[in-house]
């Protein structure tokens, strides 16, 4: 990851992503990539189902990986 970035932007009070909104998912899957964990293979089964933590919408920010 590099260091000391800032990625994106917001509003001048700071309410709404301006510039290169992230979904929680897209955080999950980066920090997992960033640990070494494959965000589509990382499952866990509670009420029957299978879950992902990213769900079916995470990707991996290369932007702020590389």
């Amino acid at each position: 990851m590099k260091p000391g970035i800032t990625y994106g932007a917001t509003d001048e009070f700071g309410y709404h992503a301006a510039e290169n909104p992230v979904h929680v998912h897209d955080l999950h899957a980066t920090i997992l990539h960033l640990l070494g964990i494959h965000h589509e293979q990382l499952t866990f089964r509670t009420q029957g189902r299978d879950f992902r933590l990213t769900d079916v919408a995470g990707k991996v920010l290369n932007d702020i990986v590389t």
